[in-house]
């Protein structure tokens, strides 16, 4: 782990609330909200955040599983992230999350208007502007959380 963390102290609640109050809270609270208020179907959902997770590599970010009420994507979900090309599993809307959360990650530059023109065909441009935002979200707060290494030694809460 990169950060000092005073003995007694749990690091992640540490890290985003004690440490940089004025930032760390904001931040822990726009992370929370995009569980909270999102309007985007379970699916998807996961499917662009666990995409974002295998690329940044943040071990409680693979672990974690949204839960809506009981429910929650199947087993081997993420073995299909991986493979968002080629799986039978998604829907349109599925592989485009999936394949934006990729491009938004590694390509942003190459978002054309070939991809552009599939999104609007499958997305309202609410639902583009929310899962943007919940892009930015994970690819900012899972790396952050992977490059202090964070993730190796926290469990998120209710976890």
């Amino acid at each position: 782990m990169q950060i000092d963390i005073p003995e007694g102290k749990e690091p992640i609640t540490y890290v985003w609330g004690e440490m940089v109050p004025g930032i760390g809270t904001a931040a822990a609270e726009f992370s929370l909200a995009v569980y909270a208020h999102t309007t985007l179907g379970l699916r998807e959902f996961e499917a662009a955040r666990l995409r974002i997770a295998q690329i940044n590599g943040c071990l409680f970010c693979l672990d974690w599983r949204t839960d809506r009420d009981g429910d929650k994507v199947e087993d081997g979900f993420d073995e299909a992230v991986a493979q968002w090309r080629t799986t039978a599993v998604f829907d349109d809307r599925t592989r485009l999350a999936a394949e934006y959360a990729e491009r938004y990650a590694l390509d942003h530059h190459g978002l054309d208007e070939e991809f552009w023109d599939r999104m609007r065909a499958h997305y309202s441009q609410p639902e583009i502007v929310e899962l943007s935002m919940c892009l930015g979200s994970w690819l900012a707060f899972g790396r952050l959380n992977h490059v202090l290494g964070l993730d190796a030694v926290c469990v998120l809460p209710g976890h």
